[in-house]
């Protein structure tokens, strides 16, 4: 039989719009708690959709049937105004096309030429991170962000693009999100955005960050090939010989950018953030990279031996996954265990949502490391634990930002020990990513040296 899917009124989840817009997450989790793990809602009163934790269900839109969902008009249209469009805002063939060329700046053999160029960006920015925090408490959350995205940015352009360009790029970035998250919560704001003037400053500012990145791509047209992800992108060549025009290969570019930096520097935040209550983790982490890295810098090739760290970064994204949602649309009819989908449905995967479920999870709300060794993993729930997505969708830069967050590990967790500033309020805000509200204050200090492995001074 059909499952009957309960519903929220249009009404409610219109009262629910102030809420929604302050924290989705908890609203969202309020009514699995009343529902069950499917029901409809109406986001800002307006867009019907199906939420869901159901691992089957998320099986069948993102992965076993995913050819009839794409990605909701609202995101695409949303995403493709401020990003251009590119691997995030397409779909189809144009898609996949995309996808093969792009994959190949991701392969082992190009993570291991960029491993040399993200360890360069590390040193120097920790030069910064180091004095900053010798003067005292910092918020560990915008100083992630910047050594993330410095490392992206150079994987990306090589060492040539000035910091200054980077920073108005991140800030625009930032800025854009934000405001794309309020027009997708409260949609009957949008005509106010556009009379207001709003929408054409967040257009404005968008625009010169574009300009910045296209100039560079134009200028490095006519220079020597580097061997960065630019060089790949301006080198790839579709089944016609043809190659991307400068507008595609600033999208992606953009895009890259954008999706490239936030999966680390989140997960980097709120485990910096978990570790400070668990000591236990923090030496069993260090004494894993003194194991196997003694006082050499980290390479893609060392990822598959860091087991317990892999373990603790995926338990944190677990806890906190950066991407709390993502929606698709249904191209057709469907039908996911029991659950009719209609043609034309939206559907949400609530990610945050199965991550904390009880039902698939023993005590959620605990960070537990070792729900992730290789006896327990086999335990699982599938479709229960998605910090990358799923399906032919999935993260394409799952293993980049997989190294990024054990290269920046590997410096800081042996270099400082650190610890919360007292009397402070950690709470996540929902964006387009789950960011901390109010940030993570932090103090570090020098570690105290021991004999195995201690990184130099060379690294801060």
């Amino acid at each position: 039989m059909p499952q009957s899917v309960p519903a929220v009124s249009r009404f409610q989840s219109f009262m629910d719009s102030r809420a929604m817009a302050h924290n989705p997450v908890q609203v969202l989790t309020n009514y699995i708690e009343l529902h069950g793990d499917t029901f409809r809602f109406y986001f800002g009163g307006v867009k019907e959709a199906i939420v869901t934790i159901n691992p089957v269900v998320i099986q069948q839109v993102l992965k076993t049937n995913s050819e009839n969902y794409y990605k909701s008009e609202i995101q695409k249209k949303r995403m493709g105004h401020f990003l251009g469009k590119g691997l995030l805002t397409t779909e189809g063939e144009a898609w996949r096309k995309q996808r093969r060329l792009i994959q190949t700046g991701f392969e082992r053999k190009q993570l291991e030429v960029l491993s040399s160029t993200m360890q360069d960006s590390l040193t120097d920015s920790l030069r910064d991170f180091d004095g900053q925090a010798r003067l005292g408490p910092v918020d560990i959350y915008p100083l992630m962000m910047k050594i993330t995205f410095a490392m992206v940015g150079r994987s990306l352009f090589g060492a040539r693009l000035r910091e200054e360009d980077i920073d108005l790029i991140s800030l625009a970035i930032s800025t854009v999100q934000e405001f794309m998250v309020r027009q997708t919560i409260q949609p009957y704001l949008n005509p106010w955005y556009a009379v207001s003037g709003e929408l054409g400053r967040h257009e404005e500012m968008r625009a010169r960050a574009f300009g910045v990145l296209l100039d560079y791509i134009q200028r490095r047209r006519k220079e020597a090939p580097g061997h960065d992800l630019l060089q790949i992108l301006m080198d790839a060549r579709y089944s016609d010989g043809h190659g991307m025009s400068d507008e595609l290969v600033l999208s992606e570019s953009m895009q890259l950018l954008v999706a490239g930096h936030e999966t680390s520097s989140n997960a980097l935040s709120w485990l910096l953030y978990l570790l400070c209550s668990r000591p236990d983790c923090i030496d069993r982490v260090r004494q894993e990279f003194d194991s196997v890295l003694g006082d050499r810098p980290l390479s893609y090739t060392d990822v598959p031996k860091f087991e317990f760290t892999t373990q603790v970064i995926l338990e944190a994204l677990r806890l906190y996954p950066p991407f709390w949602m993502v929606d698709r649309m249904a191209l057709a009819d469907d039908r996911a265990g029991d659950l009719n989908i209609p043609r034309g449905s939206t559907v949400v995967v609530f990610i945050y949502g199965v991550h904390h479920s009880p039902r698939y999870w023993e005590n959620p709300e605990s960070f537990d490391q070792e729900r992730f060794s290789k006896a327990r993993e086999k335990l699982h729930t599938p479709f229960a634990h998605l910090p990358f997505g799923t399906g032919p969708r999935g993260c394409i830069g799952g293993n980049y930002a997989m190294l990024q967050m054990l290269m920046i590990l590997s410096v800081l967790l042996r270099k400082y020990d650190f610890c919360l500033v007292p009397g402070q309020s950690i709470e996540a805000r929902p964006m387009v990513i789950l960011r901390p509200e109010h940030g993570i204050r932090m103090t570090f200090t020098e570690a105290i040296p021991r004999s195995v492995g201690r990184l130099s001074d060379r690294s801060a």
